[in-house]
C-alpha cells in the first residue's frame, strides 16, 4: 500500500467519523422524519466506508454471495442513496401537501 492509498483511507475514515459524530449529535435534537433519514444515510455511508476499507485490507467475512460478489458489498453502497431519496421524497411530499 503506497502513501496515496493511506492518505485516501485516512481521509475517508476521519471525515466520515466527523460526519457520523455530528449526525448522531443532531439525531438526539431532531424529530423530523426527513432529517432522521438523512442522518441514517450518513451513518450508513460511514459503515460502507469502513466495510470497503476492511475489504481492501482483506479483513472481514464473505457472508452471502451473489455471483462472485458479497451481498453486503452490493447493498451497502446503495443504502445511503436510498435513505437520501426517502428523505427527499418526504420533503417534497410535505412541500406539495401544504399548497
Amino acid at each position: 500500500m503506497d502513501s496515496g492509498q493511506v492518505v485516501y483511507i485516512l481521509g475517508r475514515l476521519v471525515l466520515g467519523a466527523v460526519a457520523s459524530f455530528l449526525a448522531i449529535m443532531l439525531w438526539s435534537r431532531i424529530r423530523d422524519a426527513a432529517w432522521i433519514l438523512v442522518i441514517i444515510g450518513t451513518i450508513v455511508a460511514y459503515v460502507e466506508t469502513v466495510y470497503s476499507i476492511l475489504a481492501v485490507l482483506g479483513i472481514g467475512g464473505e457472508g452471502i454471495k451473489l455471483g462472485t460478489m458479497s451481498l453486503l458489498s452490493i447493498v451497502l453502497p446503495c443504502l445511503p442513496t436510498v435513505f437520501f431519496i426517502a428523505a427527499f421524497v418526504v420533503m417534497v411530499a410535505r412541500k406539495y401537501r401544504r399548497r
